[in-house]
């Protein structure tokens, strides 16, 4: 860099010796600062003030994220108005219904939780030679019979782990075991059926008449 224009820098500091001004190669960017204009600077703001007003208008001002800070207007929760909570003395009283459905989820004395004397007092599971003699509708019956006591099960578990009353389980699920074997029946008879149908199905199709058997 010339010389002369480090000893004219250094008259636009103030008149240091050139002993303490910083090194030659730094000397463009003091030269930068010292002609450059001065600039303006405000508070940053995203939202431009009102003219005349000089308050933010912006209600979500002030929300954060991070720090789960809150607005500084008041907001509107709804434009409905919210519930009034009701007195128990002015609600219609309910009949009670012996009868209904949901009662099947509990025992027949409707208990919440059934005692192990109840879940003892059951049969033997029913045998597939037994179900082999039963209708389509009686074994649909049956099936829907264990699903509900298997439900009917279910519900006094959860009751039981609820309560930790830390017995029948042993009998709750003796009884389960036997009502899943009666399904498993079912299910086995059923299949049989299913094959027997899909037989005679390709006995018919080859032409197979049962009827001229029985004329001979």
């Amino acid at each position: 860099m010339p010389r002369r224009f480090v000893t004219r820098l250094a008259r636009q500091v103030g008149g240091l010796p050139l002993a303490e001004l910083p090194p030659p190669y730094l000397a463009p960017s003091l030269h930068f600062s010292l002609i450059r204009s001065p600039v303006q600077s405000s508070n940053f703001s995203s939202t431009a003030v009102a003219a005349g007003h000089g308050r933010d208008l912006s209600k979500s001002r002030g929300v954060s994220a991070i720090h789960r800070s809150g607005p500084k207007f008041k907001l509107g929760v709804s434009k409905y108005p919210l519930p009034k909570p009701v007195s128990p003395e002015s609600l219609e009283r309910r009949h009670p219904t012996p009868d209904h459905g949901l009662w099947g989820f509990f025992p027949k004395g409707k208990e919440a939780l059934s005692s192990p004397e109840y879940d003892t007092a059951h049969g033997r599971p029913w045998s597939i030679q037994e179900l082999r003699e039963k209708s389509w509708d009686d074994l649909h019956r049956l099936w829907w019979v264990c699903v509900k006591e298997r439900n009917r099960i279910a519900t006094s578990n959860l009751e039981r782990q609820r309560l930790k009353a830390g017995y029948g389980e042993y009998e709750s699920e003796e009884r389960e075991r036997v009502v899943r074997v009666t399904q498993k029946s079912i299910k086995h008879v059923l299949r049989e059926r299913w094959y027997a149908w899909e037989d005679a199905q390709k006995l018919y199709k080859q032409g197979y008449r049962p009827q001229e058997d029985n004329q001979e």
